[in-house]
Order: C-alpha cells, then sequence, then structure tokens
C-alpha cells in the first residue's frame, strides 16, 4: 500500500504514483484526495491518513497514449495466458516468444511478440507458429490502452481503487 492511483479531472486513470508524490501533489494544491487508507503518515506537527486514491484539479489532455512495450505490459495484454496453449502463466514462469523469430529477421515489436510457457516456446523454437504447426490463440496487436491500469495486471489490488479501475481496458 505504498502506492497511489492518480486520476485525471475527469476521473480517468492517469497512472500509478508513490503515496509521498500524491502528498506533495496535495500540499502544492494540484490535487484532492478521493479515497485513503487506513494507515496514517506522521511528521514532527501533522497526522494524515495515506492517500489511495488523488484526482488532478485541472483537466490534463494526454492524446492517444500507447504504452510502452515492457515485460509487464505484454503480460498484461496477453492476460497472463501462453497464446499458444491457453494456460494461465506466474509472472515467473511466463517466457516472451518472436512469432516470427528473430533468426528469420523477426523484430521484437507488440505486433511480433506474445506470452508463451517454457514447453510451446520450446517446442516452437526458431520457427514461425506455421513452421512448428503451432497456432496463436490471439493476434497480437499493439494495445491502445495502458496495461498498468488493467485490472487483470495485477491481483489484490487496493479497494480503493477498484470503482476507478473497472473499466480502463475498454
Amino acid at each position: 500500500m505504498d502506492t497511489t492511483l492518480l486520476l485525471n479531472a475527469s476521473y480517468e486513470p492517469l497512472k500509478v504514483i508513490t503515496w509521498q508524490r500524491a502528498v506533495t501533489l496535495s500540499f502544492l494544491g494540484k490535487v484532492e484526495v478521493v479515497d485513503s487508507y487506513d494507515h496514517v503518515v506522521r511528521s514532527v506537527s501533522l497526522t494524515l491518513k495515506m492517500p489511495a486514491v488523488v484526482r488532478l484539479l485541472r483537466f490534463v489532455h494526454l492524446g492517444r497514449r500507447r504504452p510502452p512495450l515492457s515485460r509487464l505490459n505484454l503480460l498484461a495484454r496477453d492476460d497472463y495466458c501462453c497464446q499458444y496453449c491457453g494456460i494461465t502463466l506466474e509472472r515467473r514462469e511466463a517466457t516472451i516468444d518472436h512469432v516470427v523469430p528473430r533468426s528469420q529477421q523477426g523484430g521484437t515489436s507488440w505486433e511480433n511478440v506474445v506470452t508463451a510457457c517454457n514447453a510451446c516456446n520450446r517446442k516452437k523454437g526458431g520457427r514461425t507458429p506455421q513452421q512448428a504447426r503451432m497456432k496463436l490463440l490471439n493476434k497480437p496487436v499493439q494495445p491502445d490502452w495502458l496495461p498498468i491500469l488493467s485490472i487483470q495486471f495485477r491481483k489484490n489490488l487496493p479497494e480503493p481503487w477498484l470503482m476507478f479501475l473497472r473499466d480502463a481496458s475498454s
């Protein structure tokens, strides 16, 4: 519980920040605290509840943001499932597979990488899915949403965040 959900003025989730940054933004008059955790933060002369959700007071227009390609964002896009056999994976047991292998001039892009289990990744090896006679469950595409704000991205999300993240990925 050392993180705070930052909302735009329209209550749209923007990103996750540290509670310290949230407190600083609050004292600067840039955000309002929407919800707090039960924990308190103490200083020599002040005691306040740790902010769980804060909302910017001025709307920030971000335009169309595309998430960066990272292991965590890829796992979130693929819903922590092997894209060949469909089994659910834990974060540490998931591998990243290049659909068109790098050895065949396949690049590392949203459209060419998928989450795979070790067994499927080894079975496919340095071949394309067609060459390995394997089928992708979902075509890999670049998401236009931020996986970090997706409920599927994390288990055990803080309770105060849930009502703001319910439809963040749609």
